[in-house]
């Protein structure tokens, strides 16, 4: 017998599977990883195929040197989609296989962990009649007597109450009292993950309606759904309910959520009602955590996954169904190699797999609104909140007003008005500053200089020191990490006049507490949850009420359910608003409608103050009323008049090179490469609006030069064929430039 096998190398010239010999007595099967011989050196791989039949000569064959598991770590269906994957973004299939293993299985960096046990080999009552005999031995009769009623104990925790046990237990173990054994432990993230029980709660008219429709095509194995539900109209009810009718009929379900900072509350609220089946996978787990999670899914013993991003490739025995929360996040685009869109695996997942897909949001993605207006998804909405609660009482502060009154802090007086009272009442407040640290830039009021990173082109972000430090502030990049002290004179003009301009996160947490002395806060963004579970131990703290003011970037403004929070403010809504992309615009409506419906969760009312320099601006006015049909007109029309996604595909040629002339120089070549595959091609160049060479707004990051080539082009099988070529033509790559082709990128920064 011969497998073939895909060697794990992402390199183009060993994109395809290499066929080796099963030795005698060895049985492998598809999807299995194993050991083989690849030229002078030993590789892991991934078995495609298993065949009785080769075409390559005796001699030439190499034995398979062993396998990595007893089991076939990808099943079927995902060795499919790895496929499928590849071939769509034009990538070697060994880089799609890694996507769906935990990434420290390669190169046995996790394995399974195991303890030493014991346990009595004979009956309690033997027992019972060996202690009162052992007069000399206390030691004996005391691992006798804890070692009785049937348990298994750990010989560490023997250890713990016995001293030295260990010529103890041995003897017993050779006088056949005593059975000791290595046995498998599982390293189970439960810390902040609760399983207290939750109740089934009472199903409001929209979740019963809703369930009607989802329920009878979940279990005819199929149905693409897109839940639109306005802040606090119990969308995870609804998903709760699905969940337990997938159980029911024998199958499993993946719950994706687009931030880790979700994660710890919906394990909870998951655990509480499904118990220990519920299994969590995220980035932010131990390697052992996550190894041993996987293994509980491929088992088969986790049946609900609940998790970020890559949790979509988790090996769910028999998958009933899909959840997409927040289906309108970007954080669902992975922008690295392989680049794919979250929402796309899962729906190619469920087609293949017979599962029902619902993709949630209170502000769904105009492409997903669009597709399901045009019926590629059934339409669910759900408009009311739980018990008919009022959306919160929305109030606009113009801050050119502000600065008129005398008032430059970032807080306005409104804001510190309804943050007193609210801390009087004893309830809670968030505020959202999507913007860490705390100054934004450092800048010279002489000559205008304003101290960037060496290795990105963007300005530094000041930082506050704390405590012993609280006067060594440091100035750090967002993009690349690097850090730096602030100088004391401008390394341009040597001038001293070196000043503090804008706001983070940081300065309106210490607004906050000389605003209100005594009252605790927690502010929530990149510096603060980079710990292992940092982002589960604040939102601890709050919903304990420790905390009384969540201060945080946009990983605060969705899918929190706080009963106590009355009050949200939008500190800065304009750097949302003023980004150089066409998407600003409906990030900056999701941004706000989703923060705003944080408040006014429980049985009180809430407030919400959106602070800005522009009110009169549109989509300030849509998300205060939380409107987001008129939202969506209006964006289709402006997107529609400026042919933008989804009427074009955006595609963009991304050149980065530690050498700048090496970048400028790729990229025109690039352009040349495309205008002639065009002209080779006339009815491609019919569908081509624009294709600029041009330099990114960030044109240095993390030490590399930037330039791209953005495409603008009608929608078409063409354009396809177009954007296939560019993907391959990227893939070829050079020695000292990276190369990536995007459609539709994230972002154009």
């Amino acid at each position: 017998m011969y497998c073939r096998v895909i060697v794990d190398i992402v390199h183009e010239n060993v994109a395809k599977p290499f066929t080796y010999r099963i030795p005698e007595g060895m049985t492998l099967a598809a999807g299995q990883r194993v050991s083989v011989p690849f030229g002078r050196m030993e590789k892991e791989g991934v078995i495609t195929e298993i065949t009785s039949e080769c075409d390559i000569p005796p001699e030439k064959l190499r034995d398979v040197i062993r396998p990595l598991e007893d089991f076939a770590a990808i099943p079927p269906e995902l060795m499919a989609l790895a496929a499928e994957m590849s071939a769509k973004s034009h990538c070697p299939p060994a880089e799609t296989l890694r996507l769906m293993l935990p990434a420290q299985m390669r190169g046995g960096r996790v394995r399974v962990k195991t303890e030493r046990r014991a346990r009595l080999a004979i009956p309690d009552e033997e027992a019972k009649a060996l202690i009162l005999k052992e007069r000399k031995g206390v030691k004996r009769a005391r691992l006798l007597e804890m070692l009785m009623g049937g348990k298994k104990v750990s010989v560490r925790f023997l250890a713990e109450n016995i001293n030295d046990p260990g010529d103890a237990l041995r003897k017993l173990e050779r006088d056949g009292i005593v059975v000791l054994t290595e046995e498998e432990i599982l390293r189970t993230p439960t810390e902040f993950y609760a399983e207290n029980q939750d109740p089934e709660y009472e199903l409001t008219n929209d979740q019963q309606e809703v369930l009607e429709e989802i329920l009878p095509k979940l279990r005819d194995g199929g149905g693409q759904f897109l839940l639109h539900g306005v802040t606090g109209s119990g969308k995870t009810e609804v998903f709760m309910h699905a969940v337990r009718e997938t159980l029911r009929i024998g199958k499993s379900a993946i719950i994706l959520v687009p931030e880790i900072s979700l994660t710890p509350q919906m394990v909870s609220w998951f655990r509480g009602r499904f118990g220990g089946i519920a299994a969590v996978i995220h980035s932010r787990l131990s390697a052992g955590e996550r190894y041993d999670e996987w293994r509980r899914i491929r088992r088969g013993e986790a049946r609900v996954v609940i998790g970020a991003r890559s949790a979509v490739f988790s090996p769910a025995e028999k998958l009933g169904l899909i959840v997409v929360d927040e289906e309108h996040e970007s954080t669902y685009l992975n922008d690295r190699h392989p680049r794919y869109d979250t929402r796309e695996v899962a729906e190619s997942r469920c087609k293949r797999e017979g599962a029902a897909l619902i993709l949630a949001s209170a502000t769904p993605s105009i492409l997903s609104f669009a597709r399901a207006r045009r019926g590629d998804y059934m339409l669910l909405e759900m408009l009311r909140r739980v018990q008919n609660r009022p959306l919160p009482e929305v109030q606009v502060t113009d801050m050119r007003e502000e600065l008129e009154r005398g008032n430059n802090t970032v807080l306005s007086i409104a804001m510190r008005e309804a943050l007193k009272e609210c801390a009087q009442k004893g309830e809670q407040a968030i505020l959202l500053m999507n913007r860490r640290g705390y100054n934004s830039f450092v800048s010279c009021r002489k000559c205008g200089y304003v101290v960037k990173c060496p290795h990105c082109d963007i300005s530094m972000t000041y930082h506050m020191g704390y405590g012993a430090d609280a006067g060594a502030g440091r100035l750090k990049c967002h993009y690349c990490g690097t850090e730096m002290n602030t100088p004391g004179t401008c390394p341009e003009c040597g001038s001293r006049h070196i000043r503090y301009f804008g706001a983070g996160t940081q300065k309106v947490e210490e607004e906050v507490r000389k605003l209100l002395p005594g009252v605790t806060t927690a502010r929530m963004d990149y510096d603060t949850t980079g710990t292992k579970d940092g982002h589960g131990k604040i939102l601890e703290a709050f919903r304990s009420g420790q905390a009384r003011v969540l201060i945080g970037t946009q990983m605060i403004a969705k899918g929190l359910d706080f009963p106590q929070v009355t009050l949200v403010g939008v500190v800065a809504a304009d750097l949302a608003l003023n980004l150089p992309d066409y998407r600003s615009r409906e990030r900056a409506f999701q941004l706000f409608t989703q923060v705003a419906g944080r408040a006014g969760r429980g049985t009180k009312p809430g407030r919400v103050i959106i602070q800005t320099y522009r009110p009169e601006d549109p989509v300030i006015g849509f998300a205060a009323r939380q409107d987001y049909r008129a939202f969506f007109e209006s964006e289709w029309l402006r997107r529609r008049k400026g042919l933008y996604p989804p009427f074009t595909a955006l595609g963009r040629l991304l050149i980065e090179s530690s050498s700048e002339g090496e970048a400028a120089e790729e990229a025109e070549e690039l352009l040349r490469h495309a205008r002639e595959i065009l002209q080779a091609h006339p009815d491609w160049e019919k569908k081509v609006i624009t294709m600029v060479l041009d330099t990114p707004s960030v044109k240095m990051l993390r030490g590399k030069y930037r330039r791209h080539v953005v495409i603008k082009a009608l929608k078409s099988a063409e354009t396809d064929h177009f954007f296939g070529e560019l993907t391959e033509l990227a893939a070829e790559g050079k020695d000292r430039t990276e190369i990536a082709f995007e459609v539709n990128p994230t972002t154009m920064l």
